[in-house]
């Protein structure tokens, strides 16, 4: 039976100990300060990445990685495994170049190479938690069409939505009007997102307050997953844990959680979301 390998992209903002443990190979975006250039999650983590953010006068800008990124990485798999089988899965093309740069790199593979880029149609941990999922079933043998089989079902379960503290951000990166911003931050406006079946970021819903806006991100859920008491869940946040320990308590409340993973948010989801976001991603147990 041939050995699958999966790869990822450092938007999937997977644990370090999840990706040590699964044996998953990242292959990292890059993010710009002005002229400073960095490797997402190589040369600058999480932490660093808001703090800078929160002193620079303007967003800092990401790109994908190159084609030939992804041929250096799967050529490198391919002679520590021979005969391997790759799966290569990636944030949403709809929010980045991620996926047809993969998806690019195979074409530029000399000789025979098996390798299946799919796309998460998703960000974050959010597709993060499919990569572990997949790698899990590499590792009890499951063959690439019977993963991204049980990924498609997982994904028509899983549930999603990105609470964010601040308009700053959506403002400084165009999603929003400087009006829009001043008067929502004024109200003490909280915006939560969802990312769509084509994998594009949406507007849900706005509500006052982080106490509210919580609340209803948990009404949202139950709605989703109607019927559905034991899950599984995964909270991202950007700087600050300890909301994410109010959340979970909260949610503890309607759900009986068998299941939770912690994940920091990168910089290419943090660029547009900023500090204090919260991403919560549930599915049924």
């Amino acid at each position: 039976m041939n050995k699958t390998v999966i790869v990822t992209d450092s938007t999937a903002d997977i644990p370090a100990d999840l990706a040590k443990q699964h044996h998953i190979h990242i292959v990292p975006l890059r993010l710009m300060f002005g002229e400073d250039t960095y490797l997402d999650g190589v040369e600058i983590t999480p932490g660093e990445f808001y703090k800078k953010l929160v002193q620079s006068p303007q967003l800092p800008t990401t790109s994908q990685p190159s084609p030939a990124d992804f041929v250096a990485v799967y050529e490198s798999i391919m002679e520590q495994h021979p005969g391997c089988s790759i799966m290569s899965i990636h944030i949403s093309s709809g929010l980045s170049g991620t996926y047809q740069s993969a998806l690019l790199a195979t074409s530029l593979i000399e000789g025979e190479a098996d390798i299946t880029v799919w796309d998460s149609k998703s960000a974050s941990y959010g597709f993060g938690l499919f990569v572990v999922h997949a790698a899990k079933l590499a590792q009890a043998g499951a063959a690439v069409p019977d993963i991204i089989s049980s990924l498609e079902d997982l994904r028509s379960k899983r549930r999603l939505y990105f609470l964010v503290d601040t308009l700053e951000y959506l403002q400084k990166g165009g999603r929003i009007g400087k009006a829009s911003a001043v008067l929502g931050t004024l109200l003490n406006i909280k915006p939560i997102l969802s990312i769509d079946g084509e994998g594009i970021i949406f507007p849900v819903d706005k509500v006052r307050g982080r106490k509210k806006a919580t609340a209803k991100i948990i009404e949202l859920f139950q709605q989703d997953l109607s019927g559905v008491k034991n899950i599984k869940v995964a909270v991202g946040h950007t700087a600050d844990p300890a909301q994410v320990e109010d959340f979970l308590q909260q949610l503890s409340a309607v759900f009986t959680i068998e299941e939770t993973v912690f994940s920091e948010i990168g910089p290419v989801i943090g660029t547009h979301v900023g500090p204090g976001t919260i991403a919560a991603y549930i599915w049924p147990a």
